[in-house]
């Protein structure tokens, strides 16, 4: 893969989660739609799942996988 100037993408989202996901998701695994109670639940439990060690795990290995890989 050739390397590309990442440098001029500052706004580009790398992952993101929409409420359209969210909802789809809760279909498939509850069988209903979230309600706006749920939602603000739903969304509460991603944030903290995002801003926990969860994401510095994440950090940790896709910068290892660059060190070692070189």
């Amino acid at each position: 893969m050739k390397s590309q100037n990442y440098m001029i993408m500052n706004d580009i989202i790398i992952f993101q989660i929409t409420v359209d996901d969210l909802q789809d998701e809760a279909m498939e695994r509850i069988g209903r739609k979230l309600s706006d109670d749920e939602m603000h639940i739903a969304r509460k439990g991603i944030m903290w799942g995002l801003c926990d060690m969860t994401l510095i795990w994440t950090y940790d290995t896709i910068f290892n996988e660059m060190i070692y890989n070189e």
